[in-house]
């Protein structure tokens, strides 16, 4: 008995002392917050502040994140269909496989931002920067480009940029 609850301590301190972070879906919209696997569909998240955050897999399906500050965020595979987040900043952001689609992302910051084999289809990214943003393998049917600063960071996209940059 007595080995047993040394080695019911000896687990629950190494539990509690680890440095391993375990995402709490429910902790408040902060910096730096752990929000990985985590389920925010349809929720308003105005002006939020998620500076380094980690997301994930998470899914924002439907919610709305309009002139938020996600810099540096890790959203590999994360959803944010149907999402408005217009004027976000999404400077040096993970987007790497996420799925964009239908997300409407006027205005946003993107530069920097790697969104390799990101999912943005019928997106809308008009007036975005893209400047040196990572969109090898990206799938941009129908999104609109209209006046985004492309990825050289020197061509602005035409009216009527519908998939590519004209």
């Amino acid at each position: 008995m007595k080995r047993f609850l040394c080695a019911a301590a000896a687990i629950f301190a190494i539990a509690l002392f680890s440095s391993t972070a375990f995402a709490g879906c429910t902790d408040p919209a902060e910096p730096g917050v752990n929000w990985r696997r985590c389920y925010h569909d349809g929720r308003e998240f105005p002006a939020v502040d998620l500076t380094g955050a980690e997301l994930r897999d998470a899914t924002f399906q439907r919610a709305t994140l309009d002139g938020g500050i996600l810099d540096g965020i890790d959203a590999f595979r994360a959803k944010f269909i149907s999402a408005s987040m217009e004027a976000v900043s999404l400077i040096g952001a993970r987007l790497f496989e996420a799925d964009l689609t239908k997300a409407d992302l006027t205005g946003a910051r993107l530069a920097d931002a790697d969104m390799r084999n990101a999912k943005l289809v019928n997106a809308i990214l008009r007036g975005a920067n893209l400047t040196g943003a990572r969109l090898a393998g990206a799938d941009l049917r129908n999104a609109d480009l209209s006046g985004a600063v492309w990825v050289d960071g020197t061509r602005v996209c035409a009216e009527g940029s519908i998939g590519q940059c004209n």
